[in-house]
Protein backbone atom coordinates (compact mmCIF):
# COMPACT_ATOMS: atom_id res chain seq x y z
CA UNK A 1 0.00 0.00 0.00
CA UNK A 2 1.27 3.25 -0.81
CA UNK A 3 1.72 5.70 1.53
CA UNK A 4 2.55 8.44 -0.43
CA UNK A 5 0.03 10.78 1.21
CA UNK A 6 1.33 10.48 4.53
CA UNK A 7 4.72 12.36 2.80
CA UNK A 8 3.33 16.19 3.73
CA UNK A 9 2.67 15.13 7.72
CA UNK A 10 6.00 13.77 8.00
CA UNK A 11 7.69 16.56 6.37
CA UNK A 12 5.93 19.30 8.26
CA UNK A 13 8.22 19.02 10.93
CA UNK A 14 11.26 19.51 8.52
CA UNK A 15 9.70 23.07 7.34
CA UNK A 16 9.11 23.91 10.86
CA UNK A 17 12.97 23.55 11.66
CA UNK A 18 13.90 25.13 8.20
CA UNK A 19 11.73 28.04 9.33
CA UNK A 20 13.25 28.58 12.40
CA UNK A 21 16.66 28.22 11.42
CA UNK A 22 16.00 31.11 8.77
CA UNK A 23 14.59 33.36 11.39
CA UNK A 24 17.32 32.70 13.63
CA UNK A 25 19.94 33.35 10.88
CA UNK A 26 17.86 36.75 10.43
CA UNK A 27 17.85 37.53 14.12
CA UNK A 28 22.02 36.74 14.07
CA UNK A 29 22.26 39.02 11.03
CA UNK A 30 20.55 42.10 12.85
CA UNK A 31 22.48 41.86 16.02
CA UNK A 32 25.62 41.40 14.17
CA UNK A 33 24.35 44.34 12.57
CA UNK A 34 23.45 46.50 15.29
CA UNK A 35 26.88 46.38 16.67
CA UNK A 36 28.26 47.78 14.13
CA UNK A 37 25.69 50.70 14.31
CA UNK A 38 25.61 51.40 17.84
CA UNK A 39 28.85 53.94 17.16
CA UNK A 40 27.35 56.08 14.54
CA UNK A 41 24.23 55.58 16.63
CA UNK A 42 25.79 56.38 19.53
CA UNK A 43 27.13 59.85 17.70
CA UNK A 44 24.44 60.91 16.65
CA UNK A 45 22.24 60.52 20.05
CA UNK A 46 25.47 62.74 21.53
CA UNK A 47 25.21 65.33 18.73
CA UNK A 48 21.47 65.67 19.59
CA UNK A 49 21.29 65.79 23.40
CA UNK A 50 24.37 67.50 23.74
CA UNK A 51 25.97 64.47 25.90
CA UNK A 52 29.47 63.32 24.62
CA UNK A 53 30.60 60.44 27.47
CA UNK A 54 33.84 60.13 24.56
CA UNK A 55 34.49 63.70 24.89
CA UNK A 56 36.77 64.44 21.13
CA UNK A 57 38.70 67.28 21.39
CA UNK A 58 37.80 70.07 18.15
CA UNK A 59 40.86 69.36 16.44
CA UNK A 60 39.72 72.58 14.22
CA UNK A 61 38.42 74.83 17.05
CA UNK A 62 41.78 76.96 17.23
CA UNK A 63 42.29 77.54 13.43
CA UNK A 64 38.12 78.57 13.74
CA UNK A 65 38.49 81.05 16.64
CA UNK A 66 41.60 82.54 14.45
CA UNK A 67 39.63 82.97 11.33
CA UNK A 68 36.32 84.19 13.08
CA UNK A 69 35.58 87.43 12.91
CA UNK A 70 33.81 88.66 16.15
CA UNK A 71 30.34 89.45 15.87
CA UNK A 72 30.13 93.19 17.80
CA UNK A 73 26.25 93.36 17.40
CA UNK A 74 25.03 90.83 19.82
CA UNK A 75 26.19 88.94 23.04
CA UNK A 76 25.49 85.84 24.56
CA UNK A 77 25.40 85.47 28.37
CA UNK A 78 26.92 81.56 29.20
CA UNK A 79 26.42 79.81 32.21
CA UNK A 80 28.56 77.76 34.00
CA UNK A 81 27.37 74.83 36.31
CA UNK A 82 28.36 71.84 37.99
CA UNK A 83 28.14 68.07 39.27
CA UNK A 84 29.97 66.23 40.87
CA UNK A 85 29.88 62.30 41.16
CA UNK A 86 32.16 60.70 43.74
CA UNK A 87 35.33 61.91 45.27
CA UNK A 88 36.49 64.94 42.95
CA UNK A 89 34.64 68.15 43.54
CA UNK A 90 34.94 71.13 41.26
CA UNK A 91 33.15 74.54 40.52
CA UNK A 92 33.65 77.26 38.00
CA UNK A 93 35.60 80.55 39.46
CA UNK A 94 32.76 82.45 38.13
CA UNK A 95 28.87 81.24 37.13
CA UNK A 96 28.39 83.29 34.32
CA UNK A 97 29.92 85.83 31.54
CA UNK A 98 28.74 87.85 28.99
CA UNK A 99 30.57 86.70 25.55
CA UNK A 100 30.31 88.38 22.05
CA UNK A 101 29.95 85.12 18.94
CA UNK A 102 33.04 84.55 17.39
CA UNK A 103 35.45 86.20 20.93
CA UNK A 104 38.10 83.61 22.31
CA UNK A 105 37.22 83.65 25.98
CA UNK A 106 38.34 81.69 28.97
CA UNK A 107 36.81 80.69 32.27
CA UNK A 108 38.26 78.15 34.85
CA UNK A 109 37.08 76.09 37.09
CA UNK A 110 39.17 74.09 40.48
CA UNK A 111 39.04 70.84 41.04
CA UNK A 112 40.12 69.36 44.81
CA UNK A 113 40.30 65.85 45.83
CA UNK A 114 38.59 65.42 48.75
CA UNK A 115 40.19 61.78 49.14
CA UNK A 116 43.37 60.99 51.40
CA UNK A 117 44.37 58.83 48.30
CA UNK A 118 44.87 59.20 44.36
CA UNK A 119 41.86 59.56 42.45
CA UNK A 120 40.99 59.61 38.57
CA UNK A 121 37.79 61.10 36.94
CA UNK A 122 36.25 62.31 33.55
CA UNK A 123 34.51 65.54 33.25
CA UNK A 124 31.51 64.59 31.02
CA UNK A 125 29.90 68.44 29.02
CA UNK A 126 26.41 69.02 28.33
CA UNK A 127 24.75 72.05 26.68
CA UNK A 128 21.41 74.18 27.16
CA UNK A 129 19.59 74.55 24.72
CA UNK A 130 20.86 71.02 23.20
CA UNK A 131 21.06 73.23 19.67
CA UNK A 132 23.87 75.45 21.17
CA UNK A 133 26.27 72.23 21.64
CA UNK A 134 27.35 72.45 17.92
CA UNK A 135 27.98 76.31 18.32
CA UNK A 136 29.76 75.99 21.35
CA UNK A 137 33.97 75.18 19.93
CA UNK A 138 36.34 74.19 22.79
CA UNK A 139 39.64 74.92 21.80
CA UNK A 140 40.78 73.72 25.21
CA UNK A 141 38.94 71.89 28.03
CA UNK A 142 39.97 69.57 30.67
CA UNK A 143 36.91 67.39 29.73
CA UNK A 144 39.15 65.71 27.07
CA UNK A 145 41.10 63.43 28.93
CA UNK A 146 40.41 61.80 32.70
CA UNK A 147 42.14 64.05 35.18
CA UNK A 148 43.88 62.13 37.94
CA UNK A 149 44.14 64.09 41.40
CA UNK A 150 46.68 63.69 43.83
CA UNK A 151 45.53 62.81 47.65
CA UNK A 152 43.87 66.00 48.99
CA UNK A 153 45.07 68.11 45.55
CA UNK A 154 43.65 71.10 44.19
CA UNK A 155 44.22 72.13 40.61
CA UNK A 156 43.04 74.70 38.42
CA UNK A 157 41.97 74.13 35.23
CA UNK A 158 41.31 76.62 32.09
CA UNK A 159 38.22 75.71 29.30
CA UNK A 160 38.99 78.01 26.31
CA UNK A 161 36.23 78.29 23.60
CA UNK A 162 34.63 80.39 21.14
CA UNK A 163 30.78 80.67 20.34
CA UNK A 164 30.51 80.05 16.50
CA UNK A 165 28.78 83.56 15.53
CA UNK A 166 26.01 81.35 13.58
CA UNK A 167 24.21 80.90 16.65
CA UNK A 168 20.49 81.16 16.41
CA UNK A 169 19.34 84.65 16.97
CA UNK A 170 17.08 83.73 19.50
CA UNK A 171 19.63 81.98 21.31
CA UNK A 172 20.71 84.50 23.73
CA UNK A 173 21.79 82.20 26.92
CA UNK A 174 24.04 78.95 26.57
CA UNK A 175 24.14 76.77 29.58
CA UNK A 176 27.73 75.03 29.57
CA UNK A 177 27.73 71.96 32.47
CA UNK A 178 29.56 69.48 33.53
CA UNK A 179 29.08 66.63 35.53
CA UNK A 180 32.20 65.22 37.08
CA UNK A 181 32.24 60.96 37.44
CA UNK A 182 34.52 59.20 39.24
CA UNK A 183 36.74 56.29 37.45
CA UNK A 184 37.06 53.34 39.42
CA UNK A 185 40.52 51.55 39.09
CA UNK A 186 41.33 54.05 35.43
CA UNK A 187 44.64 56.19 36.12
CA UNK A 188 43.94 59.32 33.91
CA UNK A 189 46.67 62.06 33.03
CA UNK A 190 46.49 64.93 34.63
CA UNK A 191 47.17 68.30 33.47
CA UNK A 192 50.25 69.20 35.20
CA UNK A 193 50.87 72.59 34.28
CA UNK A 194 47.73 73.57 36.34
CA UNK A 195 48.01 76.23 39.53
CA UNK A 196 47.11 74.37 42.45
CA UNK A 197 46.44 77.35 44.75
CA UNK A 198 42.86 77.55 46.13
CA UNK A 199 42.21 75.59 49.42
CA UNK A 200 40.43 72.37 49.79
CA UNK A 201 37.94 74.60 52.14
CA UNK A 202 37.70 77.33 49.32
CA UNK A 203 37.05 74.76 46.78
CA UNK A 204 33.90 73.07 48.66
CA UNK A 205 32.35 76.56 49.93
Amino acid sequence: MSDTGKQPARSAPGRANIRSMWRLLVVAVAMFGFGFALIPLYDVFCEITGINLLTKKDESAARFARNTQVDTSRSVVIEFDTNDRGALRFRPVRRSMEVRPGELTTIEYELVNTRAEKTAGQAIPSYAPQVSGRYFRKVECFCFEQQTMAPGEVRRFPVVFVVDPALPKDVNTITLSYTFFEVEGVGGTGNAGAAATPSAEQVRG
